[in-house]
């Protein structure tokens, strides 16, 4: 029915954002990558849009671009997969990284979204592996599987998830090694004033 919304940005929260369009203000739900790309309040944004309906819920989900949208609405026609779920797992990792984990097969790299159970994870790939496409998947794989220890010691470390998540993704990407990756890290962390 909506396809994108265009309009000024407004507030923004932890799962959604507003956008001012011909007098409404329009709550999308969004992933963190989307919030993340967002304009600040009052510039002009446009999102790519899906209204989800069911029963008692009317809820509208908005992508920064129309390759994420176009993921998420592939999560959601898998069996068992919820909007909240596809979410879920869009914000796990960059797009190319998701697609490489379900080209490659690897269950337990989509299992770290909240809410998605081996099962679950294992339906995703078996009903959409011969539709996502990932040229690099065996090294994207190798990337994830890495970042993912090091999110470990991040935390053990005594930073938050999160932003060990967010300092690995201002990591340059030519770097591979673990020791290599985490001293970046930890250059990032320190940068930002953290410890």
């Amino acid at each position: 029915m909506f396809y994108s919304i265009s309009g000024k940005m407004g507030a923004r929260a932890e799962g959604f954002a507003v956008v001012h369009a011909a007098g409404l203000g329009f709550k999308l739900r969004a992933s963190r990558a989307t919030l993340k790309a967002l304009p600040p309040q009052g510039s002009d944004a446009t999102l790519f849009t899906h209204l989800y309906v069911r029963e008692d819920i009317f809820d509208l989900y908005g992508f920064a671009t129309e390759a994420e949208l176009g993921f998420f609405e592939m999560l959601i026609g898998v069996s068992g997969i919820g909007p909240k779920s596809a979410l879920a797992i869009l914000d796990i990792a960059p797009l190319t990284e998701l697609k490489a984990a379900i080209k490659e097969g690897r269950p337990d790299l989509l299992t770290r979204a909240t809410g998605v159970g081996r099962k679950t994870a294992e339906r995703v790939i078996v009903e959409l592996r011969g539709r996502v496409d990932s040229a690099t998947s065996g090294l994207t794989v190798e990337k994830m599987e890495t970042d993912a220890d090091l999110i470990e010691a991040l935390s053990s470390l005594g930073y938050r998830r999160e932003e060990a998540r967010a300092a690995l993704l201002r990591v340059d990407a030519k770097l591979r090694g673990v020791e290599e990756r985490l001293k970046a890290a930890l250059a990032v962390l320190s940068a930002s004033g953290r410890k």
